[in-house]
């Protein structure tokens, strides 16, 4: 759990001794159980994960586990919550407690320039993308700025496409998910809700290119209705 103090030591376990997991999912219900997994784990931990994991339980009765966690810490009383992000489960401590966690544990800050942001979001909405594509999109040479994102994790290498030169392809990963507070792709807000106006634009013509190969984008003011609306 984010915020939360290490180490975690498990009450009761005995080095050397096997436990009867047969027994003790008879003895215990699966709920305190998921606690224990999702808490301990740095990373999201995914649906399927928890089903291998459990194979005294079942994919329902873990589910239902999970909802009456997230029910539990929706009580006014309770520090941290459930959310699903990353397409896993992961326990985090509410924002309206973020000023005392933060004298404990100062966040770290991740800066990200204006151009690397601008490349980001066209690699997140149009992904997989080669880097002239981006280029095409930006107007600019992306070399760098794509690099910088290869490092800090937020993007990834997924293949090379199949044309002459094979470029490279490229896509989002897990972290930019987690940085994003989103769940899967499709929570990403409308391009209109984040984008500059003129990336807006030069995405919205590169995608009239892609349906209408043979026509020239319609220049502003035109009558034709943009793709995408």
């Amino acid at each position: 759990m984010h915020g939360c103090p290490e180490p975690i030591r498990v009450q009761g376990f005995v080095p050397g001794r096997e436990w009867n997991l047969e027994r003790n999912m008879d003895d215990f219900d699966v709920k305190p159980i998921l606690e224990s997994l999702i808490l301990v784990s740095d990373n999201p931990v995914q649906l399927d994960t928890l089903i291998e994991i459990l194979p005294e339980s079942n994919k329902e009765a873990i589910l239902d586990g999970i909802e009456r966690i997230k029910r539990d810490c929706g009580e006014p009383s309770k520090g941290f919550e459930l959310i699903e992000v990353a397409g896993g489960y992961q326990f985090r401590t509410k924002p309206r407690w973020a000023g005392w966690v933060n004298r404990l544990k100062k966040p770290k800050t991740v800066k990200l320039s204006r151009s690397a942001l601008e490349t980001l979001a066209i690699i997140a909405y149009r992904q997989p993308i080669i880097r002239p594509e981006v280029e095409e999109i930006r107007g600019v040479d992306s070399g760098w700025v794509l690099r910088t994102l290869l490092e800090r994790g937020l993007i990834k290498i997924v293949s090379r496409k199949d044309i002459p030169g094979r470029p490279i392809v490229y896509g989002t990963t897990k972290s930019f998910l987690e940085l994003f507070n989103l769940n899967t792709l499709s929570d990403l807000p409308t391009l209109k809700e984040i984008e500059p106006p003129q990336i807006l634009e030069a995405m919205q013509k590169e995608e009239y290119r892609d349906v209408h190969p043979e026509s020239p984008p319609p220049q502003e003011g035109s009558t034709e209705k943009e793709v995408g609306e």
